[in-house]
């Protein structure tokens, strides 16, 4: 995709999204971190689900490491891997309350080094929760990057090195939540709802697909 084609593509994803949100439901940067733990290989709507009651409970270091492994453990079975979530919960928790004075650390560094943390959850939390122009690569923005020729590769890291360099500054901070809502709601993995697409006209997908009768 050329520069001015990709210009072209965030542009409309602006206008009609202007301030898009994750769709995980928090309010302090300690909730964001648990919701986005508890997200992987799960909905964001069963992650609400659980986290409603959750965090009327427990919804700092201290409350959770005092609700147990097995108390968080009854608020959040309906996730999947929710065994091995509690556990990193529970460790990360207690690292946070020993080394971070219990508050979420706004560097890479010491996100990742949290149990259950990886890339792309780093990713999300700084974007979120700390306002830096992070792209986190999720089986969503891996897949739409690539169908559009915006950002082609193998892997979720080669991917969000590509688009750190094509997306235009301005669009960065917003560009992960964009393409996030694009492949859940348009750019489906099975199906591409091509027909109601507003960059179709710049998408390198050539397979595109027509309104069903």
């Amino acid at each position: 995709m050329k520069p001015a084609q990709i210009q072209t593509l965030f542009e409309r994803f602006a206008a009609a999204n202007p301030h898009p949100r994750t769709e995980l439901q928090y309010s302090t940067p300690f909730e964001l971190l648990v919701a986005v733990l508890l997200s992987a290989q799960a909905t964001d709507v069963s992650v609400n689900k659980a986290t409603a009651a959750l965090f009327a409970r427990a919804n700092t270091p201290q409350a959770l490491l005092d609700l147990g492994e097995d108390g968080l453990k009854s608020y959040i079975r309906t996730i999947g891997l929710y065994q091995t979530k509690a556990k990193n919960l529970m460790a990360t928790s207690r690292i946070l309350l020993e080394r971070y004075g219990g508050q979420v650390p706004d560097n890479r560094e010491a996100l990742e080094s949290l149990p259950g943390v990886g890339r792309k959850t780093a990713n999300v939390v700084l974007n979120v929760a700390f306002g830096q122009p992070t792209i986190a690569v999720d089986t969503h923005i891996f897949r739409v990057a690539n169908r559009l020729g915006l950002a082609r590769g193998k892997t979720p890291l080669e991917v969000e090195r590509q688009l750190e360099t094509v997306i235009p500054p301005q669009y960065r901070h917003d560009a992960h939540h964009w393409l996030i809502l694009h492949g859940r709601y348009v750019c489906k993995a099975r199906k591409p709802e091509c027909w109601r697409c507003n960059v179709a006209d710049l998408c390198a997908y050539t397979p595109k697909t027509a309104a069903p009768r």
